[in-house]
């Protein structure tokens, strides 16, 4: 089911905003069974470790491997067994190795039905930035960013709502150079849960916050999604 069809109650279900692993959590809980996934690198890494065998997910990583486990710690660490972003990870029975070029087949081809990333900004209608912010010493770092957020079915983003500046990362407009666009379904934030699109910016359930205390702190407008039909 499309995120953008979820017609939950805007509630508060957490005193407290979510944590990474919390909401890492969160994010593997709304996984389907099943599904494809590809986790970006940063906080999106924390998904596969809270993933459960029943689910049934097969990770897709871009450097050429299908079948990713959780992160590998202690012995179980391989030099040569990394995620794109170079952190150690496992490998699941059935797991399989191929070309670079053939993972980006897989991304480019619509055979992901997730992928979940981080981003630096996403717009009221689903516009997604998150390869570079613009700044003069900031260096670009799209990997295969842009080839998730066309290629995947759903593509997901967790980041903190708030810049360290205290500025929302959901704008009416991205002002960074964009990655994809209308591509981001379903947002995942410490303060919320947005689910993003043509229709505007719902607001799934906040942690930590009201909804008015939410539409305080994001400069689009919010509807809750008690009151958007199924």
């Amino acid at each position: 089911m499309s995120a953008q069809t979820n017609s939950q109650a805007s509630i508060q279900t957490s005193h407290k905003p979510l944590g990474r692993d919390q909401l890492a959590e969160l994010v593997a809980r709304d996984i389907a069974p099943g599904s494809f996934v590809n986790l970006g690198i940063g906080q999106p890494t924390l998904v596969s470790n809270y993933l459960k065998p029943e689910q049934n997910i097969t990770l897709h990583t871009e450097n050429g491997m299908l079948g990713m486990g959780p992160a590998a710690e202690g012995d179980d660490i391989d030099g040569d067994l990394i995620n794109a972003g170079k952190i150690p990870v496992t490998e699941l029975p059935g797991a399989s190795y191929f070309h670079h070029a053939d993972s980006f087949a897989i991304m480019r081809g619509g055979h992901l039905d997730i992928c979940v990333l981080g981003a630096f900004q996403v717009s009221a209608t689903g516009d997604l930035a998150n390869w570079h912010t613009g700044a003069p010493d900031a260096i670009p770092a799209v990997g295969g960013a842009m080839d998730l957020a066309t290629g995947a079915k759903d593509v997901f983003v967790m980041m903190t709502l708030l810049t360290r500046e205290g500025a929302s990362k959901i704008v009416e407009a991205c002002t960074y150079p964009l990655t994809g666009v209308g591509c981001v379904t379903r947002v995942y934030t410490d303060k919320a849960v947005f689910l993003t699109g043509p229709g505007g910016v719902i607001v799934r359930e906040t942690f930590g916050c009201t909804f008015e205390e939410l539409q305080e702190l994001v400069p689009v407008p919010l509807k809750p999604a008690a009151a958007v039909a199924p």
